[in-house]
């Protein structure tokens, strides 16, 4: 989430005297707004199949600052698609890197994956990632509302004795488009199987239920029916 992101540009100033350090961004890419040149990322990779929405599998992404675009003194593992395109089929067993992400590439990519990333792709095209961030904290926030409303026992303004706690940090500017839910008496898995069998795709990590209501498809309608079969798995 933001803080997390302006974390990221601090680390970069002031935690690596010049090292080059590359960054795991898992998740974040479709998730969260993110500013890699801007912040001065050395380099990065993430995955497309969550939020990208491109499936199981498919093709990973990878980023390289511009200050390192030409840089063949970095440390790669180079194959013959990284060779600059114009005479990469001369074969005279002259190296000559393509710049910026492109020199780090082995062979070809995955045509049918590359497929369902840009169909994806074409989609996101139609809205912008600030757009997207805006109504991913509506949708968490609104979740998050109906689970302490009507799974919890109120005593006043402290919710004690609740059936279910949100792991997740209350903070929206803290988290992504996720809500993890910790159930205190009921089994998480049995919990999952009821709401698989209903059609409601959520992921377990246990003891933890992951609940992603995502933005580009999901609606608030969603969310509601989310909680009411929720509701009916824990009652």
């Amino acid at each position: 989430a933001y803080n997390k992101c302006k974390t990221v540009q601090t680390i970069v100033v002031n935690g690596f005297q010049g090292c080059c350090v590359g960054w795991d961004l898992a998740h974040a890419v479709g998730n969260v707004e993110l500013a890699l040149h801007d912040w001065g990322v050395d380099f990065a990779c993430w995955c497309t199949y969550k939020y990208l929405n491109s499936g199981p599998g498919s093709v990973a992404g990878f980023f390289v600052h511009q200050n390192h675009a030409r840089a063949p003194q970095l440390s790669r593992l180079i194959g013959w698609w990284a060779h600059d395109r114009d005479s990469r089929l001369k074969m005279d067993n002259v190296l000559e890197l393509q710049a910026g992400a492109k020199g780090f590439q082995l062979s070809n990519p995955p045509v049918l994956e590359c497929c369902c990333l840009q169909a994806s792709l074409a989609v996101f095209e139609q809205t912008s990632l600030k757009q997207l961030v805006q109504k991913s904290r509506l949708l968490t926030g609104y979740l998050e509302l109906l689970l302490e409303e009507s799974l919890s026992s109120k005593k006043g303004e402290t919710i004690s004795k609740s059936r279910v706690d949100v792991v997740t940090s209350s903070d929206l500017a803290r988290r992504g488009n996720q809500v993890s839910l910790h159930f205190k008496t009921h089994s998480v898995s049995e919990i999952h199987d009821y709401m698989n069998e209903r059609g409601v795709v959520v992921d377990v990590r246990g003891p933890l239920m992951r609940v992603a209501p995502a933005p580009l498809y999901n609606s608030f309608s969603d969310v509601l029916k989310f909680h009411c079969i929720l509701k009916q798995a824990m009652y």
